[in-house]
């Protein structure tokens, strides 16, 4: 049996120059001209079809959308690893710095089902929370730095917002992410509150796994997200699903059916685990009312 190849760094490095190229103002066939490509190849790039990534021809890519170093770094990074059949990264700091890796796919998604364990995943974090983490995590941390990175979280939570959006947040939680007491029982307090309103929300729903519960998947399988995108007219267009998990040191995405396959075994794990909506939101409202006495 032939192995799996990822075709995840293609498809990030297209999406990315489709935004370069719309932030430029230029037509593919204008963007074609001025890097002397033709615009059937750029059109192959851009939809992932490339196999092979020319690095000179993103080089002239990103001179004529006047790129920044960081784009620059990530994109010829990205085509290097399109020719890899793995993907596990062990980021160099540029690229653990260019979190446009991940938001691009998490902004792209119509489905995504996150599990965590310890921590809330980004998109139901309250600014305070966030902080918080950020601090806990590097002491040294700045409060410009501190703040960039709660205007970048505001920014991703934009879309659980827009009723015309098309996307579904499935959050899964172990208790123990609720009791952790990141920055203070004040913060904590506010953020289960915040989890209780978005729980009401009609695209976003929030069940969790009880520490009274006994062995499931998800703690083999560790936290994670499970990122399903829209379907194209052309079946041949539609990416396929992405898993991703994040580690100390670096990020794993996978999208090989027979992984994927394998979270969404571990998915299903996890909702039987999990108390029903109603159960999850007593248990929220328990919680909150430990915060707040």
């Amino acid at each position: 049996m032939p192995a799996q190849t990822t075709t995840l760094p293609r498809r990030l490095l297209a999406r990315r120059l489709v935004e370069l190229r719309e932030t430029a103002k230029l037509t593919r066939d204008k963007a074609a001209q001025l890097s002397e490509i033709s615009t059937h190849t750029l059109w192959r790039l851009e939809t992932g079809q490339g196999s092979q990534i020319k690095k000179i021809i993103i080089r002239a890519l990103c001179d004529v959308y006047e790129a920044t170093e960081d784009d620059r770094t990530a994109l010829l990074w990205l085509a290097e690893q399109s020719r890899k059949e793995g993907w596990w990264q062990s980021y160099s700091e540029e690229i653990v710095n260019y979190v446009g890796l991940f938001i691009g796919l998490e902004q792209s998604a119509r489905r995504i089902t996150s599990f965590q364990l310890t921590l809330l995943p980004g998109l139901v974090q309250t600014a305070e929370y966030r902080r918080a983490i950020a601090l806990a995590f590097d002491p040294g941390v700045t409060d410009e730095e501190i703040e960039r990175h709660v205007e970048l979280l505001t920014k991703r939570q934009r879309r659980l917002e827009d009723s015309t959006d098309d996307f579904t947040l499935d959050v899964m939680l172990s208790e123990a992410a609720l009791r952790h007491h990141i920055g203070g029982r004040a913060v904590m307090a506010d953020q289960v509150s915040h989890l209780i309103d978005l729980a009401n929300r009609p695209n976003v729903s929030i069940s969790l796994v009880p520490l009274t519960t006994g062995g499931y998947l998800g703690l083999q399988a560790g936290s994670f997200v499970l990122l399903e995108f829209p379907h194209h007219p052309n079946p041949a267009l539609t990416e396929p699903p992405v898993a991703y998990v994040e580690g100390y040191t670096g990020a794993l995405y996978l999208d090989k059916s027979d992984e994927i396959e394998q979270y969404r075994a571990a998915v299903s794990s996890i909702r039987n685990a999990a108390l029903s909506a109603t159960e999850s939101r007593a248990l929220l409202q328990a919680v909150l009312e430990e915060y707040r006495a």
